[in-house]
């Protein structure tokens, strides 16, 4: 395969969430992509490990057939997979990750340019809780704003694949309209977390934050509960000049 440096940042990028010792995926858990410039993207293979893959465990897709298929209401099992393999650039890559329709919503409609998505242990205990995302509506430290956004996209546990893609795209539009940008965060209930990042550092530092913030929330409940940052301070962190500036500084845009 040719060199290609945004191949070669998915890898690393891969590898990095990968990590067993950060518990953010295991096994085929999770996946990743990210934009090329003329129209198509990579996505990982299905049933690819995050921690190992190399370019072998990547597919190119054409984001414009993606988004063609996203017409449609329903799509069987079976339709599906043989819509993946037909979105392919390359006929003999692998056939994409089911969440592809997931990463071409987010990186079209969603603003992104590189996507990761994991299934935090610590993210998870939440998600997979009774309290659902709703712990995650307010803040307690400031960095949990910087890096992850001020608010958070949240959708309910939906069929993994098609459907919830097309639950992601209604999640992305509203929030969109209520905040008037994009997410960096994606929460999915008893599910996991996707980071909408413009560089491959950024859908990292997203993912390793959210996992922090997952791992403070949890520890909080031993204490009497969240002590969460008022909303006018909220909103002050998130406005700020010198920690717009902290971001740039992070890769995060």
């Amino acid at each position: 395969m040719p060199n290609d440096p945004i191949l070669e940042q998915l890898i690393w990028l891969s590898h990095e969430l990968g990590r067993e010792e950060r518990q953010l995926v295991i096994l085929g858990e999770g996946n990743t992509g990210a934009a090329c410039d003329d129209g198509t993207f990579w996505v990982k293979a299905s049933g690819s490990q995050m921690g190992n893959i190399d370019a072998g465990g990547f597919s190119r897709v054409r984001i414009d057939a993606m988004m063609e298929l996203m017409k449609n209401d329903h799509m069987v099992d079976e339709a599906v997979g043989s819509a993946l393999m037909q979105a392919l650039v390359d006929p003999q890559h692998r056939r994409p990750s089911v969440e592809t329709f997931l990463h071409a919503l987010c990186l079209h409609e969603g603003g992104a340019k590189w996507v990761a998505h994991t299934h935090a242990v610590s993210v998870n205990a939440i998600l997979c809780s009774k309290l659902g995302a709703e712990p995650f509506m307010g803040h307690l430290f400031p960095d949990g704003i910087v890096v992850c956004g001020r608010h958070v996209a949240v959708v309910p546990y939906v069929d993994p694949g098609f459907q919830l893609a097309k639950a992601v795209r209604d999640e992305l539009r509203r929030f969109q309209d209520a905040y008037g940008h994009s997410p960096k965060l994606l929460l999915m209930v008893n599910h996991g977390l996707v980071g909408l990042g413009q560089t491959a550092q950024e859908a990292l530092n997203i993912n390793l934050m959210a996992d922090k913030w997952a791992k403070v929330i949890q520890q909080t409940y031993a204490l009497g509960g969240p002590n969460f940052l008022p909303a006018q301070q909220m909103e002050r962190i998130d406005s700020r000049l010198d920690e717009h500036y902290r971001r740039r500084q992070l890769g995060n845009g």
